[in-house]
């Protein structure tokens, strides 16, 4: 009697075991960390499944979907942001004892950035988290150098020319002015995350970071979470989340038509 199998596409297989998102299986594929059955696959239209065949990452077997784990880090400076890193640097895992689970990021902070970071092993929320046309918010506070006038404040809000691409309209405040007035405080929420965002916008205004704290990651925040301490998200929080991406995506208002230029007089 032949065994049935349920085979699934391997990127979802490991999205569902929680080792990543489909995204980023997909790249672990390509580059020659998975094996099944003892032989490596480089082909993304693979088929496997847990009950009959072994699948490896990295040599390491995964044995079945993993129960989801939300976890909420308030990280500190001088972290990498990673599961792993070839200079032997300290990574946001190092701070999670006893979590069991392959938990992995959602998106990135800066090695000096310090905040909350969300960490799961549900591969279809952290990708659908960190894909741009969900435009979830992410608000940062910031330590400049110098005060920001109105018109550079201005300018954060409506969007800041990056790598040819201007970033998307930014919810900015002043806070304060610390050091006898000499720097200043703003907090910045942005949609999108591009590499290293807040410190290159506020770079082109004139007023350098010293330093960067996320304060609130879509709908989460908690300002009492000590520096380095994490905590698992409630049902509600993760409830929030999962709302948050399967609302219908942001409608942009369209720019409206160049008027025609008048007709000159003969």
């Amino acid at each position: 009697m032949s065994v049935q199998k349920s085979e699934v596409r391997l990127q979802k297989l490991l999205s569902q075991a929680g080792v990543a998102s489909r995204r980023a299986a997909e790249a672990l594929i390509i580059n020659g960390r998975v094996s099944v059955n003892g032989r490596t696959v480089l082909e993304l239209g693979t088929k496997a499944d847990f009950e009959h065949d072994d699948v490896r990452v990295d040599g390491s077997r995964i044995k079945s979907a993993a129960l989801p784990r939300y976890i909420l880090l308030n990280k500190p400076r001088g972290f990498i942001t990673t599961r792993s890193d070839p200079q032997r640097r300290r990574t946001v895992i190092d701070l999670l004892s006893k979590v069991r689970e392959y938990v992995y990021p959602v998106g990135r902070l800066d090695y000096d950035t310090e905040g909350l970071l969300l960490l799961t092993n549900d591969g279809e929320l952290a990708a659908a988290l960190t894909h741009p046309r969900h435009e979830v918010p992410r608000t940062y506070e910031a330590q400049v150098a110098g005060i920001p006038q109105d018109d550079s404040l201005e300018r954060l809000r409506l969007g800041i020319p990056l790598d040819g691409r201007r970033t998307r309209p930014a919810t900015v405040d002043l806070l304060a002015r610390v050091r006898r007035r000499v720097d200043g405080a703003i907090r910045i929420t942005i949609r999108e995350g591009r590499t290293r965002q807040v410190r290159r916008m506020c770079e082109a205004v004139g007023h350098p970071v010293q330093r960067l704290k996320r304060t609130r990651f879509g709908p989460i925040a908690d300002a009492k979470l000590p520096t380095g301490c994490w905590r698992d998200l409630s049902a509600a929080e993760v409830r929030n989340l999962k709302a948050l991406v399967n609302r219908p995506p942001p409608r942009r208002p369209r720019r409206a038509a160049a008027s025609p230029r008048p007709a000159r007089p003969r």
